[in-house]
């Protein structure tokens, strides 16, 4: 990663307007922490999350209808009583086969965090290192933001927060449907543990800045919308906290997903309160 120099061409940090320093950057704190940290929380998720939705195992438990939402909705002919809601659209055989049970919300998912306002300032920083942090020098000679491919897609978010609500909704159904036991009603410890994770994958989602924008956005009086002015006034509350939300759903979905995988597997025995 190199330091600006004068014989550099380029814009931002490389300009030659700008003060020609050797050294990538003054500071002398461990500014380096932060975005060290962040990259480990990313690379632990992604990890995790891309081994647990090509396993294609230990997603489901029949007894309770505990279901991960790693595999939510689960489209494979593969996913039993996990799909009886759902069509069955892959086989369990052959090429196709391979695809994760959930390839219908799995990519919209992503691309709803990918273009998150937190998430982009998040990932610019500690990956692209656009720039690392204050007063550090990014190693990128030229700054074009969002105007070209693929960083234009980032325009989209909107648009992947439609669809992440609907998956929310289909979250929702699943933790519903999980109060289950083989003799009709029941409720246990993995009734708790859905029950928490959908509701952190509301709260995330409207926290959103699209969310803000959808109830308060292109209104010039509030006085005269008194109902979007209370509901954008609630929003932007949770919005000040959407970083936190952001890495708690992280969480919450690796833990949903890790007690299903333990009680599915018959690893552990899920703790019964109800049935």
């Amino acid at each position: 990663m190199s330091a600006p120099t004068a014989d550099r061409p380029g814009t931002g940090v490389f300009s030659p307007t700008r003060a020609q320093i050797k050294q990538r950057t003054l500071r002398t704190d461990a500014w380096w922490k932060s975005p060290l940290i962040t990259d480990l929380g990313f690379a632990a998720f992604v990890i995790y999350a891309t081994v647990r939705a090509f396993q294609r195992d230990h997603f489901f438990v029949p007894a309770y209808h505990y279901l991960t939402p790693f595999y939510s909705p689960c489209l494979s002919k593969a996913c039993g009583e996990a799909s009886d809601f759902w069509p069955q659209l892959l086989p369990t055989t052959g090429p196709l086969s391979l695809i994760p049970y959930a390839f219908l919300s799995l990519p919209f998912l992503l691309l709803f965090r990918l273009t998150c306002y937190y998430y982009r300032g998040a990932y610019y920083r500690s990956v692209w290192q656009s720039p690392t942090a204050c007063a550090v020098a990014e190693p990128h000679a030229k700054y074009t933001g969002e105007t070209k491919f693929p960083l234009i897609i980032q325009n989209t978010h909107r648009y992947f927060f439609y669809i992440a609500g609907i998956i929310s909704l289909i979250n929702t159904y699943d933790a519903i449907n999980a109060f289950h036991s083989p003799t009709g009603f029941g409720f246990g410890l993995g009734n708790v543990v859905l029950i928490v994770n959908v509701v952190m994958l509301w709260v995330y989602t409207l926290s959103c800045h699209s969310c803000r924008h959808v109830v308060g956005g292109r209104l010039k009086h509030f006085s005269k919308h008194p109902v979007r002015y209370w509901l954008w006034g609630q929003v932007s509350k949770l919005n000040t906290r959407h970083k936190l939300y952001a890495w708690i759903t992280l969480g919450t979905l690796m833990l949903t997903d890790f007690y299903v995988m333990l009680v599915a597997s018959g690893t552990i025995s899920d703790l019964r309160f109800i049935g």
